[in-house]
């Protein structure tokens, strides 16, 4: 007894510093990447960019960061990388370094490729070692990995209003030094990632739940709406929350931001313990709770008063972040041997739909009023109704 258990504290010690190592990455990626939408102000007016301009430097970077990411799943499934990870956090690297000091509209273009390359090889490849390192609680591990990107992309766009907006946009160059420690960290995460292949060629592979195929395909589809309900309804928070505060409540910039702050606050919560309250209970029981469960919170926000509303956001950024761990751990346990594919079909949709929803609700903000905005969406978590047909995979977490 005593010796299995000095035998195991060193390998669940091992585990935790991976974990800790990945999320840390995850942080300093989803930092990297939010830089480039943050210096949309500045580039409009150095290069004196057109808002179609601005739309095609965010479509060329959604297309990168989401598009690409299931290819480079499915590819990594069968071909596993174990450095790719260093290769990814490179492309940021080169990207940043462009965007620095692109002299032109085109190079900042190739710019924002680059940068959203890293992203689509980092996600896929990044959750697959969350998951090898769970130890059993898959979802605890997404969790962690999960926030550490959560912070990154708060973190951002704070960053280079304190640096990048007053000393121009050369000092982008500087956040490379953030990338070579991402590319040092990855090095060594990759090392042991390498050697958990090489243990994993001699063990069984994870079998699979009896469904049909088409059980099984229909299942994605209902996660992916989830994910829909889920993201389109938070885009409406995070991109127009201020606005809609200071519309109907006429409260300072300051106090929009304070508020905004708050919930992105209440997210992070959600996101570390959505993971291992769907070990403990199920993932399905957190996924209907999450989207559902949410929508007498959502449908009161848009008729109450301000106190009510600050009240509110908390418990609704919190549940609908709890979401997304444990629908990413339920896809990857309905497609055992599939980790990056499903990681990065649900990392590039969720990606998507993100920036689809900030922008379509933009335009029907300009149309109708933002009030009518959060009125439309507040019915959207009605959506997580399908959860209630998703199958009970029966699988448990191992302690």
């Amino acid at each position: 007894m005593t010796s299995s258990t000095s035998i195991a504290a060193p390998a669940q010690d091992t585990r935790y510093r991976v974990l800790g190592a990945i999320s840390f990455s995850h942080f300093l990626n989803d930092m990297l990447q939010s830089l480039l939408v943050a210096l949309y102000p500045l580039l409009k007016g150095n290069y004196h960019l057109s808002f179609a301009e601005i739309g095609l430097l965010t479509l060329t970077y959604q297309c990168t960061a989401s598009l690409l990411q299931p290819l480079v799943g499915i590819y990594t499934d069968k071909k596993p990388q174990p450095y790719s990870l260093v290769f990814g956090m490179g492309s940021t690297l080169c990207g940043l370094l462009l965007l620095s000091h692109a002299g032109s509209f085109p190079l900042l273009l190739l710019a924002a490729a680059l940068i959203g390359t890293g992203s689509s090889i980092f996600h896929p490849e990044s959750s697959r070692v969350a998951r090898m390192a769970s130890g059993g609680r898959p979802g605890l591990a997404q969790s962690i990995f999960q926030v550490g990107g959560n912070a990154g992309s708060a973190a951002g766009p704070l960053l280079a209003a304190l640096i990048v907006l007053p000393l121009g946009q050369g000092s982008v160059a500087w956040f490379g030094l953030a990338a070579l420690l991402a590319m040092w960290v990855l090095f060594r995460v990759g090392n042991w990632y390498a050697h958990q292949q090489r243990q994993a060629r001699q063990s069984a592979p994870p079998a699979a739940p009896t469904l049909t195929a088409a059980r099984v395909k229909l299942t994605l589809l209902l996660l992916l709406l989830l994910v829909f309900s889920k993201h389109f309804y938070l885009a409406s928070l995070t991109s127009y929350y201020t606005f809609y505060l200071i519309h109907r409540f006429q409260v300072s910039v300051q106090s929009a931001q304070l508020h905004l702050f708050l919930f992105l606050l209440a997210v992070a919560a959600g996101t570390v313990l959505g993971g291992p309250i769907g070990d403990a209970i199920g993932r399905k029981r957190v996924i209907w709770f999450s989207i559902l469960g949410v929508a007498p919170l959502t449908l009161l926000l848009p008729h109450v008063d301000l106190w009510w509303t600050t009240l509110l956001s908390l418990p609704i950024g919190f549940i609908l972040a709890s979401a997304f761990p444990a629908i990413l751990v339920y896809a990857q346990e309905l497609l055992p041997g599939k980790v990056g594919m499903v990681s990065g079909m649900f990392f590039g949709f969720a990606f998507g739909i993100g920036g689809i929803g900030a922008a379509v609700l933009g335009q029907l903000a300009d149309l109708r009023g933002i009030e009518f905005v959060y009125l439309l969406c507040s019915f959207l978590p009605l959506i997580g109704i399908v959860a209630m047909g998703l199958p009970d995979l029966h699988r448990k977490a191992r302690v």
